[in-house]
């Protein structure tokens, strides 16, 4: 049995479905503040890693969801898209009235009100979180954008704070505020790359010798622009001072897209991360220095991959 005290859930078990860089790490940080995790991935290499970081592992979702308690707080870590959409509708068959879901991925918003309704109709709780602050952040402490219902919130509060940053937990009552959120800050990060990539282009074309790790970590300590990025920045060119291991190619995983859809929808100029979006697209093609300082920040904070030369 969960223990409920005041309308909370008590530190207890949660299932985590999706072991991959973020949801790994996010079992491991739950992990360490005291909660019972069990894990489960359809790829077995998923499954086995997390076993070998100590990590409950179960084969099928099934198994998984036998070892829960009888109220039952499964958090999704699942690709955005059909992946995860496919598994509301399984778990809503398979879940009770008073479970509650957590979707922790980069779910679109409008998919997230529809995966709100199809489980509310079965008394089902399902709440939406934004995740950033990197594969680090999942594992140290995640800056989290919820939401949902206010009692399903309350009842797992703890649960967030403990895996989040301090001061780094937003909760709005309303299905699919958090993704919305989520969706408008990775908007917010595209041009903040954007912007640095094509500074450090300005310099590497310039007639300067620029050591680009040493400006990036002058740039961090007083600067306006002094930021986490520059600080991946930093880490990045001492490891490879030219980038000259890597191409430009910067993959886009939805987020800008839909900022700027939703932005046109309501008459709302963002030439900034429109602009973003369409270098991206421009980089298939291109081999700039301006975007393979983008891909690499990408590489830095959520060990997403980078096309290497050779």
């Amino acid at each position: 049995m969960n223990l409920i005290k005041g309308g909370k859930f008590m530190k207890s078990k949660i299932g985590i479905i999706g072991l991959g860089k973020m949801g790994l790490n996010i079992a491991l940080n739950a992990q360490d503040n005291g909660w019972q995790i069990f894990g489960f991935d359809v790829e077995s290499s998923a499954r086995e890693n997390a076993k070998l970081n100590n990590i409950k592992v179960l084969d099928t979702l099934g198994e998984l969801l036998t070892n829960l308690d009888e109220m039952k707080v499964i958090l999704l870590s699942t690709p955005a898209g059909d992946i995860t959409n496919n598994l509301i509708i399984e778990l809503g068959n398979l879940l009770n009235v008073g479970d509650i879901v957590i979707d922790s991925g980069n779910s679109k918003f409008s998919d997230s009100l529809n995966n709100y309704n199809i489980l509310s109709k079965k008394g089902i709780s399902f709440i939406d979180c934004g995740t950033s602050g990197g594969v680090s952040g999942a594992r140290n402490g995640a800056c989290l954008m919820i939401g949902g219902d206010q009692a399903a919130y309350e009842q797992i509060e703890d649960f967030f704070k403990d895996i989040s940053i301090e001061n780094g937990c937003i909760f709005v009552p309303s299905p699919s505020a958090g993704h919305y959120l989520k969706m408008v800050h990775n908007g917010i990060e595209y041009g903040m790359m954007q912007a640095i990539g094509e500074g450090f282009a300005v310099l590497q074309a310039s007639n300067y010798d620029f050591d680009f790790a040493e400006v990036s970590k002058v740039w961090n300590n007083g600067s306006v622009v002094r930021s986490w990025l520059i600080e991946l920045a930093e880490e990045e060119f001492k490891k490879d001072p030219k980038l000259d291991t890597i191409t430009g190619l910067i993959d886009a995983n939805g987020e800008a897209k839909w900022t700027v859809e939703e932005a046109l929808r309501m008459n709302v100029p963002v030439p900034v991360i429109a602009n973003s979006l369409f270098v991206r697209n421009e980089s298939q093609l291109d081999d700039s220095f301006s975007n393979k300082v983008v891909a690499s920040l990408r590489r830095g904070f959520g060990g997403h991959a980078v096309k290497m030369k050779g």
